[in-house]
């Protein structure tokens, strides 16, 4: 698999959001003040990586994230947009590890680090399917 990705390293993705009342501390019940939250920061992180590799994985092949170490250094208010991109650093066997940044209309809020592992989704789901709480 890793010669089969490696020439995807250097792939960037993008994601952007609003800071809407939703996604404020206050709403996810991480803070008492109306920033962006640090939980919808981490999935606009993991929705660029995704993006990133989105359409050029071998056929059947998906990723999932497996490690987040996001650096949260600067707030955003509401009203405010975030750009994030996510650019694929290394590829090491299945797992891809992507170099995320992102910033708003003024500062560089937060910068770290996405691995997602690729996996095939119908084996990960019909293993799942065994996890289902029974009747």
């Amino acid at each position: 698999m890793r010669d089969a990705l490696e020439h995807l390293v250097g792939r960037v993705g993008t994601a952007d959001g609003q800071v809407t009342d939703s996604c404020t501390a206050v709403a996810h019940g991480s803070g008492a003040l109306p920033l962006l939250a640090t939980a919808p920061l981490i999935a606009l992180a993991e929705q660029a990586a995704v993006h990133a590799v989105s359409g050029v994985l071998p056929l059947g092949m998906t990723t999932v994230t497996t490690r987040v170490a996001l650096e949260h250094r600067v707030a955003t208010p509401l009203g405010h947009h975030v750009q994030v991109n996510a650019t694929l650093v290394s590829v090491e066997g299945r797992k891809l590890r992507f170099a995320v940044t992102v910033d708003d209309e003024r500062d560089r809020v937060a910068e770290g680090e996405v691995e997602r592992f690729v996996l095939e989704a119908e084996r990960l789901m019909a293993r799942l399917a065994d996890k289902r709480p029974k009747a």
